[in-house]
């Protein structure tokens, strides 16, 4: 017997987590996509041969709720999480430096990362080594510290530009999708705290080995189907007001014709800016979601006639390149090499011209990759992503909401949502479970049921 009717809007991540868990607490859920497809932001498209992905992602070993999703849908093992953190960086004219962790208790096992960290100095490294004791003893939730850059702070610990440039802002960026001087303190905090310094493991990266259109969306869409959740894609909810009995009435678009649905609970899991619009009329406080802004990624795609490389992921130091990616296999290329570069908080590049961009990265790559010089480009292409995240940029932390509104039964969730994370997969898988959470906790007071803490 239901429990309920649930409506989810959005088919990313955040809604088929919501979705599934609220399946599986018994309500009857009907989940609404305006897309052909499910998995939000991160799809694929075809080009020609290739399957290629719009935008380059990866998760690390701490991700638990997000590696625990891709299990439910069936395809962890798809995920290509590696056995110990390894990282090449690269700098045009000389020999790659390696990040690596050793298996030693945190925070131990980043001795030999920063021991092996040839584009520092010796009094660098020691400087790093130093900060991240301090880094360790910071409490992410601490507000204060959204109040602050996570640059101003590497600069009061006494770290130098080459070593912000070199090394934190290099794995800042690609975490926060910001420069250190554009990043909150407090997400920063996170991301090093719980991603890097607090346990040994947590830091090993994972790169899917096959396009997220099939990790993500048709994985999702045969794991919600299982689950009994009704999917209807080409859908879009338009508007929706609650009703004075409680419930919801959605107006719904899709392909079927214009609709109508009842719901005794509304997880809206959008993008901010989408859910600010639709929730103006209901929600007052949907106008400050505009405030949290975008931050852009630009992802360069090269497909050249022969291998120009053997590593599978780098990162680049002193180069127009931030990191780039071999997809060969994983976007089923048959001969040559496809490489794909992703380039976080590209505001300058967000509106450049492909040849443009063509004459900047094809001699970027050949002064990483020398065999590069001898090869041909075969293809050349260039995806953007102009709101790939919110922009975390200091006191983003206090525009970020819960899941649970101000009007019952009415649910948020979302990456942007104020999960304690960065705008991540596991932010997003995390809001859905508690959006989820939120609409069994409203039911159960609805109903005069016991309501757990």
């Amino acid at each position: 017997m239901s429990r309920g009717r649930i409506a989810v809007i959005g088919g990313g991540l955040a809604g088929a987590t919501a979705a599934i868990e609220c399946a599986d607490k018994g309500f009857e859920v009907d989940l609404f996509e305006g897309r052909p497809r499910l998995g939000g932001a991160t799809y694929s498209f075809q080009r020609g041969e290739l399957l290629v992905d719009t935008g380059q992602h990866v998760f690390l070993r701490c991700y638990s709720s997000y590696i625990g999703l891709l299990q439910r849908f069936g395809v962890a093992r798809f995920a290509g999480l590696q056995r110990r953190f390894h990282v090449p960086v690269l700098t045009p004219g000389r020999r790659p430096s390696v990040l690596r962790r050793g298996a030693l208790p945190a925070p131990a096992h980043l001795a030999p990362a920063l021991l092996g960290y040839r584009l520092l100095s010796l009094g660098e490294r020691a400087r790093v080594a130093r900060t991240a004791l301090a880094l360790r003893g910071l409490d992410p939730a601490d507000p204060v510290l959204d109040k602050i850059s996570f640059g101003e702070w590497l600069r009061r610990q006494g770290e130098t530009p080459r070593g912000i440039s070199a090394l934190w802002g290099l794995l800042a960026l690609a975490a926060l999708n910001a420069d250190p001087d554009e990043s909150s303190m407090a997400l920063a905090a996170k991301v090093f705290r719980t991603g890097v310094l607090d346990a040994t493991r947590s830091m090993d990266v994972g790169v899917p080995r096959v396009p997220l259109a099939r990790l993500h969306g048709v994985a999702a869409h045969d794991a919600l189907l299982d689950a009994g959740v009704r999917v209807h894609l080409r859908s879009k909810v338009r508007a929706l007001a609650p009703r004075s009995t409680g419930g919801f009435d959605l107006a719904v678009d899709g392909t079927s014709g214009n609709g109508s649905l009842d719901a005794d609970s509304v997880v809206v899991a959008t993008p901010h800016t989408a859910a600010a619009q639709l929730l103006r009329p209901t929600l007052p406080e949907a106008d400050r979601w505009d405030r949290l802004s975008a931050s852009p990624i630009v992802n360069v795609h090269v497909v050249y006639d022969r291998q120009v490389t053997g590593l599978e992921m780098a990162a680049a130091v002193d180069s127009p390149v931030q990191w780039v990616f071999d997809r060969t296999r994983s976007a089923g290329l048959g001969t040559g090499q496809y490489l794909a570069l992703s380039q976080s908080a590209a505001h300058e590049l967000l509106q450049r011209r492909t040849a443009d961009l063509r004459a900047v990265f094809v001699p970027a790559l050949q002064r990483l990759f020398p065999r590069a010089r001898d090869a041909r480009v075969l293809d050349f292409f260039v995806s953007r992503e102009p709101r790939a995240t919110f922009a975390q940029v200091p006191g983003s932390a206090a525009l970020r909401p819960r899941a649970r509104t101000a009007v019952p039964g009415l649910v948020l969730a979302g990456a942007w949502t104020a999960t304690g994370w960065p705008d991540t997969t596991e932010g997003a898988v995390r809001s859905g479970s508690a959006a989820a959470e939120a609409v069994d906790q409203h039911h159960r007071a609805r109903h005069g049921l016991e309501v757990t803490a």
